[in-house]
């Protein structure tokens, strides 16, 4: 299951962000310098450079923002946040197909994201596209929108043909690692909700309350 959070930074925010990352002395450094033996040969990017202290307040800043979405946390039912890292892709740059590995330095990759801060007008190419059984998808965010789909996918950042793709990515560590009950209990989650906002507090939603903690505790890291 693959989702948008919408919108998760406000225009000033994204407008922040963008500023402060595109100052001429922020420390970007090529990509494949943190690939994997494999994922260097297909990664054409540049990377912030993870131990500066610009990289480690931005993620300061944004890991709170993203945990703090409510669809996050209904859908991802997050453990942990790790591995945020920015990207920029400028004309011919892009990253080739490959899966995000399973265990990244903060933690198991369970969920990944990627965060757009560039507007898609002012750039072309540079489609995150995610390959599944029913065939691809190419997403081209708006701004300040994200997308949270499987680490589990095969997918690619097609090569930016103008301007330039800034994003923002890292990965999700759930409380349940299997997606199919984490789409479950979503779904379950969901219904609670809606039947609470209809009705408020009766048998039919204490039930649905117990087995939905019922199965949480079973399925559970």
């Amino acid at each position: 299951m693959r989702f948008l959070l919408d919108p998760l930074l406000t225009p000033e925010q994204v407008d922040q962000l963008h500023q402060r990352l595109t100052e001429p002395t922020a420390p970007w450094q090529a990509g494949a310098e943190t690939a994997g033996w494999h994922a260097r040969q297909v990664k054409h990017n540049r990377q912030l450079d993870r131990l500066s202290p610009l990289h480690q307040a931005l993620v300061e800043e944004l890991r709170g923002e993203v945990l703090a979405h409510p669809l996050l946390q209904a859908a991802a039912l997050p453990q942990a946040l790790h591995g945020v890292l920015f990207s920029r892709c400028g004309p011919e740059e892009g990253y080739g197909r490959h899966v995000d590995n399973a265990f990244m330095a903060g933690g198991r990759a369970d969920l990944s994201f990627t965060l757009f801060l560039s507007d898609p007008s002012s750039y072309s190419g540079g489609e995150l596209v995610l390959e599944s059984s029913t065939g691809e998808e190419a997403i081209r965010g708006a701004a300040g929108q994200v997308v949270v789909y499987p680490s589990t996918m095969l997918h690619r950042v097609e090569p930016v043909r103008s301007g330039e793709r800034l994003v923002a990515v890292g990965w999700i560590q759930s409380r349940v690692r299997d997606s199919h009950q984490r789409e479950l209990l979503f779904e379950l989650d969901t219904v609670r909700r809606s039947l609470f906002q209809r009705e408020g507090k009766s048998e039919e939603f204490d039930l649905l309350c117990r087995c939905y903690s019922n199965l949480l505790r079973l399925w559970g890291d």
